[in-house]
């Protein structure tokens, strides 16, 4: 398993929260071979479905030091279980973090989960069905993601992402220098933000798209009854949409999805050789505090500027009551 801690900690960190791309990379991962599924315009089928039913023997709880130098500690599977970090309720997939224990800022952080799918895709079409989402807290950094082993030469694709009090979702792309996607070209919702290229900085900076909804991430996102995110990766491009529950197309629904009835993208990334930046992903669900993200915004955030961002994090579990997840389902499918 690679660590790229040192390389990370040499990056300036210039990012304001309104604004911010996250540095990567989030996970250096194992490699396995992909599952190719070639998509295309025709009906998708589909390939694997995450749900309560067979988490745990699907995705590998991922007992590692947070490569981003988050306030947090990551628990093995056995420790997650035994401590309600993650559980089944009502058909759903709970996985959330420590709320009752008052840490030493100077320690080794709150205890979370960070998982991650046995299998790797190469094209995906994923639609993850959310019921509740890591709310908008002041220290968190939640994301819902995909990442190849050889990181960033086979790229990092966050669906879900934000941090501190955030509420509009940014969807970024990392990959080693040279992909400069014409984002947006043809048509979206968001707004660009970040660099053009999305291997600048290394990788660490990449490239992203604002969701112009408040509704979009966290807190707001929870208000809003949950909903579902789309993620389409294909040789020509990635593309993602979300929907609110109560807007989630038909299609989706009878597990018929098809993207051309979607509308216009909330991200459209085209132009790029993706194929070369792009190999070999595995889906990863993580929450992390403070950190090269979270930690290098707070004291520009709205949060309360007494403390330092680990200070907070730690003296106050109760304030993290809402970070958690609750999964319908993960689904992938092909073409």
């Amino acid at each position: 398993m690679m660590s790229f801690k040192s390389l990370v900690a040499t990056l300036p960190l210039l990012f304001n929260q309104a604004t911010a791309i996250p540095a990567g990379p989030k996970a250096p991962n194992n490699e396995t071979s992909p599952v190719d599924l070639h998509l295309n315009a025709a009906a998708f089928s589909l390939i694997d479905s995450y749900d309560a039913s067979n988490w745990l023997s699907k995705f590998d709880v991922q007992r590692i030091a947070d490569p981003t130098h988050g306030f947090v500690n990551y628990v093995d599977q056995g420790t997650a279980t035994s401590q309600g970090l993650i559980r089944t309720q009502n058909n759903q997939v709970y996985m959330g973090v420590d709320t009752s224990t008052v840490l030493n800022p100077s320690g080794v952080g709150r205890n979370s989960v960070r998982i991650q799918s046995k299998t790797a895709y190469q094209h995906a079409l994923v639609i993850a069905d959310f019921a509740h989402v890591p709310g908008s807290v002041c220290g968190s950094w939640p994301a819902f993601w995909m990442v190849g082993p050889n990181w960033p030469n086979q790229g990092e694709i966050d669906i879900l992402e934000g941090v501190n009090l955030n509420t509009n979702n940014q969807m970024t792309l990392h990959t080693s220098p040279g992909c400069t996607p014409s984002v947006g070209a043809a048509g979206q919702s968001g707004r660009r933000i970040g660099n053009a290229d999305c291997g600048a900085g290394g990788g660490f900076t990449g490239c992203g798209v604002e969701s112009p909804s408040s509704t979009s991430y966290g807190t707001g996102f929870n208000q809003n009854g949950g909903g579902v995110f789309v993620a389409l990766w294909e040789s020509g491009g990635i593309r993602m949409w979300q929907f609110a529950a109560r807007d989630v197309p038909q299609n989706i629904r009878d597990g018929r999805p098809d993207p051309s009835s979607w509308g216009t993208p909330t991200a459209n990334f085209a132009g790029c050789d993706f194929d070369a930046k792009f190999r070999n992903l595995n889906l990863i669900f993580d929450i992390t505090f403070c950190g090269d993200w979270a930690g290098a915004t707070y004291p520009s955030s709205s949060c309360p500027q007494q403390y330092t961002c680990n200070a907070y994090v730690a003296s106050q579990p109760q304030a993290f009551t809402e970070s958690y997840w609750l999964i319908n389902s993960v689904k992938v499918y092909s073409g």
